[in-house]
Order: structure tokens, then C-alpha cells, then sequence
């Protein structure tokens, strides 16, 4: 799909993107964007860890020893 895209392709995306936008929004919608990938990546990191992580249970206090 990615190998038929030619730099005219491209620019049409860019300008149909521009004109739907404007170009103030953009840099605001790059950064959203930027953000939520960011955190998507968090928070599969934190699921990965979580997941290889030896399983304590954190309900219960460990018990004292007298």
C-alpha cells in the first residue's frame, strides 16, 4: 500500500489536509497525535511489566514474624 505512494500522492494528502484543517490546527492536531501515541506506549509498557512481573499479592500485609 505504503510502496504506491509517489511524492505527488503525498502532496494532494498534505493540501486536502490543509484545506479540511487549516493550517493553524495542524501543529495542534501533530501534537495531540504525538501525545496520545506517547501515552498508548505507557501504558503498554506498564501492561508488559505488569505481565512479566512475579505475581505478590498486594492485598495482603505480610505476616510478622515473632
Amino acid at each position: 500500500m505504503l510502496e504506491d505512494m509517489s511524492f505527488g500522492k503525498l502532496l494532494i494528502i498534505v493540501l486536502v489536509i490543509m484545506v479540511l484543517f487549516g493550517a493553524k490546527r495542524i501543529p495542534d492536531l501533530a501534537q495531540g497525535l504525538g501525545k496520545g501515541i506517547r501515552e498508548f506506549k505507557k501504558a503498554l509498557r506498564d501492561v508488559e511489566d505488569e505481565v512479566k512481573s512475579p505475581s505478590t499479592p498486594q492485598d495482603k500485609k505480610p505476616e510478622d514474624k515473632q
